[in-house]
Order: C-alpha cells, then sequence, then structure tokens
C-alpha cells in the first residue's frame, strides 16, 4: 500500500482501518492521534514505554500503513508539528500551571475556564470542514423528524437543540431516557428521519447503539464527537469533531455549544430558502 504523506491523510487511514487492526496496533493508534507532538519529537523508546506497548510494536505499526519503518512515518508527524505550530493539547496542558502552588481563588480558576474555552474555540476553527458542516445542515433541513440523542454531560447539547428546532418549527424527538426508555424511545423513527447523536469519552453505551442500530436501518446519522476514532464516527453518515478543554478536571461544553448555535442558524436559512 502507498504510505500516507500528510497528517490528515494519515489520520484518515487511522479511522477507516481502526477496526481491522490488532489490539496492541489500535492502542498505538489512538496513543497517536491524541499525542501527535509525542509521535514528532520523541523517541521511539520513549513513545513506546508511554504508550505501553513495546518498540517493536511501533515499528510494525508503522510497515502496516505502508512505511519503511518508523522514522518514516514520524517525519508525517513533524511537517504536522512544523505547519500547525504550538499544539492544541500543548496549549491547554498549560493551563493553570501558573497557579499550581497558589490559593484556588475563585478568579484564577475563572482565568482557566476563559482560557480553556478561547483554545477549545480557536481549535474548532481548525477542525471542521466546511463540507461536513453544510452535509449536516442539508441531512437535518431534509430530515421528516430530527431525533436527538444524548447522555450524561453532553445531554445539555441535545436539549438546547430541541428547544432551537422547535422554535424553527422542525419536528424533533428529543431521546432523553426518562424511565429507562431510552431505545424505546427512538423506536418510532422512519425512513425519511434523522438521527443527531452527541457524545464524548467515555462515549455513552446506549447512544452508540442506537447510532450503530439507526445506520443500519438506512436512516442517516450525524453526530458530533471527539475525534475520527469515536464510534459515532466509525457509524455516523457525517460527524462534526469538537475537542472540548479539560481545566480542574472538569471539561466545558463551549465550543461544542457554539457548534450547535451554527447548526440552529444554518438550519433556519434552509429551511426558509426551502419554503
Amino acid at each position: 500500500m502507498t504510505a500516507p504523506r500528510t497528517y490528515e491523510a494519515l489520520r484518515d487511514e487511522l479511522a477507516s482501518r481502526h477496526d481491522e487492526l490488532s489490539k496492541r496496533l489500535k492502542q498505538i493508534a489512538e496513543y497517536a492521534l491524541d499525542n501527535p507532538n509525542d509521535m514528532a519529537l520523541e523517541t521511539v523508546s520513549a513513545i513506546a514505554e508511554r504508550a505501553a506497548v513495546q518498540p517493536s510494536s511501533l515499528i510494525r505499526f508503522a510497515k502496516a500503513f505502508g512505511y519503511t519503518g518508523f522514522s518514516e512515518m514520524q517525519k508525517v508527524f513533524r511537517s504536522h508539528l512544523v505547519e500547525n505550530g504550538s499544539n492544541y493539547k500543548e496549549r491547554i496542558r498549560s493551563l493553570g500551571r501558573d497557579s499550581v502552588h497558589q490559593s484556588n481563588a475563585s478568579s484564577i480558576v475563572l482565568d482557566d475556564f476563559i482560557d480553556g474555552g478561547i483554545a477549545a474555540l480557536s481549535n474548532l476553527r481548525d477542525v471542521i470542514i466546511p463540507e461536513r458542516l453544510e452535509q449536516t445542515v442539508d441531512i437535518l433541513a431534509k430530515a421528516d423528524v430530527v431525533y436527538l440523542s444524548a447522555q450524561r454531560r453532553s445531554f445539555p447539547i441535545a436539549s438546547y437543540l430541541a428547544y432551537a428546532l422547535a422554535h424553527l418549527d422542525k419536528r424533533c424527538v428529543l431521546i432523553d431516557g426518562n424511565g429507562g426508555m431510552f431505545l424505546e424511545q427512538a423506536r418510532s423513527m422512519r425512513k425519511g428521519d434523522a438521527l443527531l447523536a452527541i457524545s464524548f469519552k467515555s462515549y455513552a453505551s446506549d447512544v452508540v447503539q442506537l447510532v450503530k442500530e439507526t445506520r443500519g436501518k438506512g436512516i442517516p446519522v450525524v453526530s458530533i464527537s471527539d475525534g475520527v476514532l469515536s464510534p459515532l464516527a466509525q457509524h455516523s453518515d457525517v460527524c462534526l469533531e469538537v475537542e472540548e478543554v479539560e481545566v480542574h478536571a472538569f471539561r466545558s461544553l463551549s465550543a461544542t455549544m457554539t457548534l450547535a448555535l451554527t447548526l440552529v442558524v444554518a438550519l433556519g436559512h434552509a429551511l426558509d430558502q426551502s419554503s
């Protein structure tokens, strides 16, 4: 096979072949996408130790994607690092470092969350692919009924979308799992409808199952999740990628809510044009 020559191409290849990889190679793929700077700068032994694999597994991983060895694959990660400057994950890891030994004053916490939100929003601009955004809006606009699915910390986004879509006079159903009836609430979904699912690590099992079952029925599925290796991304017609910041052990929803607002406004425009 021809080895991917850009980070974007390699990232797509890792996602498309993820299911067929062995357990060890999946582990390396997930580490590589979560830590591209390490892949670019560290030695084989250091990466192997951090990824909890043998150095030989990294070489096998590189060859599985068409490279002659790990050093050739590493050049792709290095090019990506040079092109993108300071890495997003490095920026968010720095949050709060200056205040580690200070009292946990409210103003310091607020500043950290503001900086984290700014970093997440900046990253959203970089990772969102306009064509996928347009495709998502098109699917939602054409759907007879939009089903909204999320659990745990993602649920406020789905709840807001249900509220906003109702104001657009767009028929929607919020699958909230009330009374333990999560999957049962989705049984009324039919051809012509669409599912919008939202979930991040650690992915809500009910949402993942619903996405798989809905896609299997031939009903369009769009999702909002945190990476190409997300089970939602792998079973959706379109996946919009968002990576939120973890600050003081909490993840905000700043970027995800901004994306939801974007979908609502864009959908409103699309519905006006079609009426």
